[in-house]
């Protein structure tokens, strides 16, 4: 898997500081990848500014975080990271893709 060099990112409930926040977030998707299993699908990892939205799956296993996403709090980062990883699975927001959602969250 490709790691872009702008994806450092680590695991808090309070709003990161950069200097940390690109290896926090990128450690909070590989966990959750391998919670879901989808971390053999992930090429890429990228974080970026964003106009319209925290983040986007292709499906060729590129994942993109909006740069803001490193100063939400890990509730947020974490409903943001599922919901991607799991289009990985799932690649539309049907019936199934919202029940693993409520599942996996719940789990938390």
């Amino acid at each position: 898997m490709k790691i872009a060099p702008e994806t450092d990112a680590s695991l808090s409930e309070a709003p990161l500081h950069e200097a940390v926040a690109r290896n926090i977030l990128l450690a909070e998707v590989h966990a959750w990848a391998r919670r879901i299993g989808v971390e053999d699908r992930i090429r890429e990892i990228h974080i970026r500014p964003m106009k319209r939205k925290w983040a986007s799956c292709s499906s060729r296993g590129r994942l993109t975080f909006d740069v803001e996403l490193l100063r939400q709090l890990a509730k947020k980062r974490t409903e943001i990271i599922v919901h991607e990883l799991l289009h990985l699975k799932v690649p539309n927001h049907g019936p199934v893709f919202r029940a693993l959602m409520k599942a996996y969250l719940k789990e938390k």
